[in-house]
């Protein structure tokens, strides 16, 4: 086993395709390929399997990847201690819904780090795609929400990649509104009182499901619906239109100061959390970013 098989392994998982991989790492795809399956051959296991759609990586391969990412970043650190180059770029990427204390966590990380060069990735997007990056090696870590409408099913999609979520922190429903909303005063609102307003919410794709909706209250109840795919549209006509969305309010100072939040009557309740591959250890930038994201929801608590 040598480090630069550790490195086609690790283009490989990254790339999702040998193609893409060799390309990147400068070689032939047969040379690529060739010590991928010596790799395995030696170490008899099957890190990747191939399909007509692409390259993916195992279970037995999850557990190789994430000790071959530490090793190449070991091996990294040493050399530029003794030679003063940087030979390998910290890589790190999150996939979440729509969070402002993830945005702030990620800032964080990326502060932190004194590499002279990274290469980290922040993807804010909707619930299948995040589900799908972290099952797919695309992203480290996931954040998401479960609530009682939509558990069982993203529990079951969850286990079914073989992927954990870790709680953060519950929260009650509170709609976000424009501070001069005519509803921004009141100590709580009812649905009912939302009726003549439009619900902004985010749209989901072709997989826009009900379970996988990123609001905990249900758009098909509502009278006037508006789907936007990023935070300062929906921040725009949440503004522009007196239109509301409905999030946790635990970190909605965070959001932006011309918004509100406003308990909302709901019986269900908002619980974020992390989602990652089962038994697989984090990087050592992911572990800062979910240090950074708890450190933020305690300190949100405490207030």
């Amino acid at each position: 086993m040598t480090l630069q098989q550790l490195k086609y392994v690790d283009a490989v998982a990254s790339c999702g395709s040998i193609s893409e991989a060799a390309r990147r790492c400068f070689v032939t795809q047969p040379t690529l390929t060739e010590a991928i399956r010596t790799l395995e051959e030696e170490l008899r296991v099957a890190i990747f399997t191939r399909t007509a759609k692409g390259t993916s990586v195992t279970r037995e391969g999850d557990e190789f990847l994430a000790s071959a990412r530490q090793i190449l970043d070991d091996a990294a650190r040493i050399q530029e201690k003794y030679t003063g180059e940087s030979v390998r770029r910290p890589q790190f990427a999150v996939s979440c819904q729509h969070y402002a204390f993830a945005v702030s966590a990620f800032m964080e990380v990326v502060q932190a780090n004194d590499a002279d060069s990274y290469d980290f990735t922040l993807r804010e997007t909707v619930t299948g795609e995040i589900i799908d990056d972290v099952a797919r090696h695309r992203s480290e870590i996931g954040i998401l929400y479960l609530s009682r409408r939509n558990e069982r099913p993203i529990r079951k999609i969850l286990r079914k990649e073989e992927l954990v979520f870790e709680e953060l922190f519950e929260a009650k429903p509170h709609v976000f509104l424009g501070k001069n909303h005519p509803l921004a005063k009141k100590k709580s609102v009812s649905p009912a009182d939302l009726d003549a307003y439009p619900y902004i919410s985010y749209e989901q794709g072709v997989e826009n499901a009900l379970y996988f909706a990123e609001e905990v209250m249900p758009a098909i109840d509502r009278k006037k619906n508006i789907r936007v795919r990023d935070r300062a549209t929906m921040t725009s006509l949440i503004i522009g239109l007196h239109g509301f969305t409905v999030a946790s309010g635990a970190h909605a100072k965070a959001y932006n100061p011309a918004i509100v939040s406003v308990p909302l009557k709901f019986d269900d309740s908002i619980r974020v959390g992390l989602v990652r591959r089962a038994g697989i250890p984090l990087s050592r930038p992911g572990e800062a970013f979910a240090a950074a994201v708890r450190a933020k929801v305690a300190n949100a608590a405490r207030r």
